[in-house]
């Protein structure tokens, strides 16, 4: 299966010259714990980094500094994996699982993003696919039953 299938396309983003307040206050406006970080050339969304709930907790909160002051470009990740739409899952999976990434911006062919794929994502997926593999005993116990009569 592809990623782009299972990933999240509703994605909250903000670019990095907005401020941690700000950053803070789309999660909080949007219910999420993440933004990808974008530049904007041509009209695409090109993710360049993600910020976290928890990197404002640890990097601004924990410290005391100002999130109003700091910009989100001042203490995002940029060592920002990507995967593309038409990405294997489970291939995906390894890649984070490699990094220890919870959550990866999806991009088009052009690197514009379109979604964003996250440990729950792949977690309700693999959950599904358990559940089908599940099915096949008691199918087979049926088939078995009808052509023994």
């Amino acid at each position: 299966m592809r990623v782009g299938e299972i990933c999240t396309v509703q994605t909250i983003y903000c670019k990095r010259d907005e401020t941690v307040q700000g950053a803070a206050l789309l999660m909080r406006k949007y219910h999420v714990g993440d933004l990808v970080v974008i530049e904007d050339p041509d009209g695409q969304r090109i993710p360049v980094g993600i910020i976290t709930d928890r990197d404002i907790v640890v990097s601004v909160i924990a410290l005391g500094l100002d999130p109003g002051s700091l910009l989100v470009g001042d203490i995002m990740s940029d060592d920002l994996l990507t995967t593309a739409e038409d990405d294997d899952v489970y291939e995906t999976i390894e890649r984070m699982r490699f990094r220890g990434i919870r959550r990866v911006p999806v991009v088009n062919s052009a690197g514009g993003l379109t979604g964003i794929v996250s440990v729950d994502d792949l977690l309700e997926f693999l959950a599904e696919e358990m559940g089908e593999l599940s099915r096949i005993s008691s199918h087979q116990q049926a088939h078995e039953k009808r052509a023994r009569q």
